[in-house]
């Protein structure tokens, strides 16, 4: 897995348990080959425009991320008392996920105008510059932006291309993967435009968190390995118990970070929720309890493009003072717990509650980098979470790697933190 979206640049990490990296590094190999199966398609263009599609998606896709949805997938399909048979599948639908998420996150980057992705600069601001150094005619910003969007719906489009290779239960599947892109599109509308309307409450917020990021980071894919496996329906509703409140306090650690967390270890800059005026659940929250001047200074951020680092540091002191911070960290850690809490007893094999556990504590584990203030700051701890619980021991790694055949059957470990549990990871 990459420790990349929030992330910097095309680092590894390599502090994961051994499983954990050869997991990922089954699902690197099979995007690998759908991506150079999908760039023999486009033959029909130019040099320089496949070039392009290489750099600014292929390469986008494989080499950033944390393989955190297809990581899920797998899970989703072992909770379920999957074959190891249908590894082929699991690994396709994995790859769809990705696709899918290249996708939304284009998109979301034109549509808040972001200038960094993974430390990179983002597709439409360098395809834009192509434009203008090329001398092309018309708008240089319209061209970057328009493009970014093509690439976008060409990731859509493959997603789709990846479900077909391998079409075991694809029916079930399929129907999963789509109510997957509906909730996503609705949950990315739904921020859009509560962001444009202004105001809004938390209930808003968890509704925006829960459809544009919970829900498609775990619960679905879950789901979709449980209908590749044909898993039986009282274990789908364990996964997701589980599912639902991780997937709200992953988002609401990516809340942390959007406010708090280094740009050298986000790839995003500093305070990015803070100037594009998201209305996150820490933020709404923060209005609610600032008092006049701290609202306002919250309120006048937004639309101010790079703000000075002064004003961003008071504005974070607003969210620290008004007791936000610490009540979305104890918010973070009750819901860690409830997911924990869900697996207790349930009927599936010990390696995937263990590497469920242990995922759960990854996706929200605090990062001393995103506390402003360590003396004060609830998060310069780490919380009780399910890798604390009686339920959370991992099973042994083997001693050998598992190979591409059969599904591994070592757990993640639960104490395996990345070391930057950012958003769309």
């Amino acid at each position: 897995m990459l420790t990349l979206t929030r992330e910097t640049g095309s680092v590894r990490d390599d502090t994961r348990e051994p499983f954990d990296r050869r997991l990922s590094g089954l699902f690197d190999h099979a995007l690998h080959e759908l991506l150079r199966r999908e760039l023999g398609r486009l033959s029909f263009l130019g040099a320089d425009d496949r070039e392009v599609l290489r750099r600014h998606l292929a390469d986008f896709v494989a080499r950033g991320g944390r393989r955190l949805r297809p990581a899920f997938v797998y899970w989703g399909h072992r909770a379920s008392g999957g074959s190891p048979d249908d590894l082929g599948a699991v690994l396709a639908a994995g790859c769809s996920i990705e696709l899918l998420h290249a996708c939304a996150l284009i998109l979301d980057d034109v549509m808040d105008e972001s200038p960094l992705r993974r430390g990179r600069t983002t597709a439409h601001l360098a395809l834009a510059e192509r434009h203008r150094e090329l001398g092309w005619a018309g708008s240089s910003r319209r061209f970057g932006e328009s493009a970014a969007i093509l690439l976008g719906v060409l990731a859509f489009t493959w997603a789709d291309s990846a479900l077909l290779a391998d079409r075991r239960r694809l029916a079930d599947a399929l129907e999963v993967f789509t109510q997957l892109r509906v909730e996503l599109i609705a949950g990315q509308y739904l921020d859009l435009t509560c962001a444009a309307r202004g105001g809004g409450d938390r209930r808003e917020a968890s509704l925006i968190s829960t459809y544009k990021s919970g829900k498609y980071t775990v619960e679905r894919p879950l789901h979709l390995g449980h209908a590749i496996a044909g898993g039986e329906p009282g274990l789908r509703r364990v996964l997701s118990a589980y599912a639902l409140p991780l997937g709200e306090a992953f988002q609401l650690r990516d809340d942390v970070l959007g406010v708090f967390g280094d740009p050298a270890r986000t790839g995003k800059p500093a305070g990015a929720d803070l100037l594009q005026g998201k209305r996150t659940y820490l933020l709404t929250l923060a209005r609610e309890r600032a008092d006049g001047p701290g609202a306002a200074l919250l309120d006048a951020l937004p639309g101010t493009g790079e703000a000075r680092p002064d004003r961003l540091a008071a504005a974070r002191d607003v969210i620290v003072a008004t007791g936000a911070l610490e009540e979305v960290e104890r918010r973070i850690r009750g819901l860690t717990e409830c997911a924990g809490e869900a697996l207790s007893g349930a009927d599936m094999p010990a390696d995937a509650r263990a590497a469920l556990l242990g995922l759960a504590r990854r996706l929200t584990l605090p990062h001393s980098t995103s506390a402003p203030h360590p003396t004060s700051a609830p998060h310069s701890a780490s919380p009780p979470g399910p890798a604390s619980s009686p339920h959370s021991a991992s099973s042994p790694h083997s001693a050998s790697s598992p190979g591409p055949a059969s599904p591994p059957s070592s757990a993640a470990s639960p104490g395996s933190a990345d070391p930057a549990a950012g958003r769309a990871g």
